[in-house]
C-alpha cells in the first residue's frame, strides 16, 4: 500500500518509521527547511532524535507530491494544525480514505477531531482515528505496540486494521469513532493532574486513585458524547490513560511534574518544546462537562490550575474535601 503521512512531528515520524517496513510511505513536512534536512540527514533530530529515518522513506513539503499516488492518508498535525492542513489537503486531488492521529479538543470550540474535519467540508471517503497507549519514541524503536483503529465504518476499520497490522505495530479495529476520540483527549488533561500528584510527593496509592476515578469521568463524559462504554476499558481509553499517566515520556505528565515544582505554565510548556495537548483541551473538555452536566471533578481542577484560579495544592485539598459519594 501507498500510504502518506502528513505531519513531520513525533508521532507522524514514528508511524512513518514503522509503516515503512511494510509499505511505500510518504512524509510530509510543512517546514521545508524541516523536510530538506530530514531527507539529507535521515533523522527527525527536532522531534524525534536518535531514530534514523529509511531510505525508501520519501520525504518533501510539497502536499500534492505526498499525496499524488497514497491509497491512504493519515493526518498527523497537532488538533491546532487540522483546520490548515485539511485546507491543503482539499487543494490536491487526494480522495482517499482518511486516519488522524491528533488527539484533543480544540482550544477555542471545544470540536473533537471528527467534527474539526466536518467543519472542513468534511471528507469524501472513509474515515477514522488511530489512538491508543503508543509513545512515539517506542514506536520508532520498533517496540511492540498495541492500538485502536476505530471509524462509524465498521468494515472500513477491519480492513484497514488487517492491512496495517504488523510484527511490532498490532492494531484492533473498533466502530466508536466518538469513544476513541473523547478518551484521546481526556487522558491528556488527568496525565497533567497524575504528573502534579507525582510532583507534589503523594506516591503511588494517589496516582492509581486518580487513574481510577479520571476513567470515570471519561467513561461519563464518553457516554454522554455517545460513546460506548466498553471503549474506554480499551486501549483507547484505559490503556491509553495508564501509559500516560505514568510514563515518563508523557509530554502532558511532564507538565503537571513541572507545574507541582512550581513552575509557570509558560515555564512548563516551554521546558517542554513541543505540544502537550492536555494544556489546549482542558477548557474544551470542563466546557463539555458543563453542557452536559457530567460531572469532571479532576479535568476541572487541572483547568482551575492551568488558569491560574488555583494552585496544585490548594486543588488536591479541593478534590479529598469534597463530599463522600458511592463509586
Amino acid at each position: 500500500m501507498h500510504i502518506a503521512v502528513l505531519g513531520a512531528g513525533a508521532w507522524g515520524t514514528a508511524l512513518a518509521i514503522t509503516l515503512s517496513a511494510q509499505h511505500r510511505v510518504s512524509l510530509w513536512a510543512r517546514d521545508a527547511a524541516q523536510a530538506e534536512r530530514m531527507a539529507s540527514t535521515h533523522r527527525n533530530e527536532r522531534y524525534l532524535p536518535g531514530a534514523p529515518l529509511p531510505d525508501a522513506l520519501m520525504i518533501s513539503a510539497d502536499i500534492h507530491e505526498s499525496v499524488a499516488r497514497a491509497e491512504l492518508l493519515f493526518l498527523a498535525t497537532p488538533i491546532a494544525g487540522i483546520r490548515e492542513t485539511m485546507a491543503r489537503l482539499h487543494a490536491t486531488s487526494a480522495r482517499v480514505p482518511l486516519l488522524w492521529l491528533c488527539k484533543g479538543l480544540e482550544p477555542d470550540s471545544g470540536r473533537l477531531p471528527h467534527q474539526i474535519i466536518a467543519d472542513c467540508g468534511g471528507w469524501p471517503a472513509a474515515q477514522g482515528v488511530l489512538s491508543g497507549p503508543s509513545f512515539a519514541a517506542e514506536v520508532a524503536q520498533g517496540l511492540p505496540t498495541a492500538v485502536t483503529l476505530a471509524s462509524g465504518d465498521a468494515g472500513f476499520a477491519r480492513r484497514t486494521a488487517a492491512a496495517l497490522n504488523g510484527a511490532r505495530l498490532r492494531i484492533y479495529a473498533s466502530n466508536d469513532l466518538v469513544g476513541a476520540e473523547v478518551g484521546g483527549a481526556v487522558k491528556n488533561v488527568l496525565a497533567i493532574a497524575a504528573g502534579i500528584s507525582d510532583g507534589l510527593g503523594y506516591g503511588y496509592n494517589a496516582r492509581a486513585a486518580l487513574i481510577t476515578r479520571g476513567l470515570a469521568e471519561i467513561s461519563r463524559l464518553g457516554v454522554a458524547l455517545g460513546g460506548q462504554r466498553e471503549t474506554f476499558m480499551g486501549l483507547a481509553g484505559l490503556g491509553d490513560l495508564i501509559l500516560t499517566c505514568t510514563g515518563d515520556l508523557s509530554r502532558n505528565r511532564r507538565v503537571g511534574l513541572a507545574l507541582a515544582q512550581g513552575l509557570s505554565l509558560a515555564d512548563a510548556t516551554r521546558r517542554l518544546g513541543h505540544v502537550a495537548e492536555g494544556v489546549g483541551s482542558a477548557a474544551g473538555v470542563v466546557r463539555l462537562a458543563e453542557k452536559l452536566s457530567v460531572d469532571m471533578p479532576i479535568a476541572a481542577a487541572v483547568h482551575d490550575i492551568l488558569q491560574d484560579r488555583l494552585t496544585p495544592q490548594q486543588a488536591v485539598s479541593q478534590l479529598l474535601l469534597r463530599d463522600p459519594k458511592d463509586e
